[in-house]
């Protein structure tokens, strides 16, 4: 018996320091936020979108799509989602360095889609996941985008 005592005296200070070492992440509750911010900004300036919320490991939390929206939109916000979390960057620095000298080869990353509407969402200093829109112009797209980030 007091060898059990002793022993749980010793773990606890290890169990205690494992919980306190948890990795932010993105919820549910956070990506239904996020989409639902895309999705009253869409609504007010008339655009008809796909919203992809993924979390830290390029997963699907959520996808949505507004009625009247082109189906090819879901591969391509799904695919913009995609590039933000794998890159940790706005899928606009890929747009902007394709305009650049050479920018051809950013279109031979795997996994890098060079249209803006992709933004990577940060919690304490870590990624935590990424949303992707599409529907619109890819200007557009970016707006929305941030303006569900505003909602985080």
């Amino acid at each position: 018996m007091k060898k059990l005592v002793i022993l749980i005296f010793l773990l606890v200070p290890f169990l205690t320091q494992a919980q306190d070492n948890t990795q932010p992440y993105l919820s549910l509750e956070d990506a239904t936020r996020i989409s639902d911010a895309a999705e009253a900004k869409s609504k007010v300036e008339g655009w008809n979108m796909v919203i992809v919320v993924l979390d830290a490991g390029g997963h699907m939390i959520s996808l949505r799509k507004m009625d009247g929206v082109q189906i090819g939109s879901i591969d391509v916000a799904l695919g913009k989602a995609k590039t933000s979390v794998y890159f940790k960057r706005p899928t606009k620095a890929f747009e902007d360095m394709m305009k650049g000298e050479g920018g051809a080869r950013i279109a031979t990353l795997p996994n890098a889609v060079a249209i803006e509407g992709g933004l990577p969402i940060f919690k304490d200093g870590v990624i935590v996941g990424a949303i992707g829109i599409s529907g619109a112009s890819s200007a557009q797209d970016g707006i929305v985008a941030a303006a569900a980030l505003e909602a985080y």
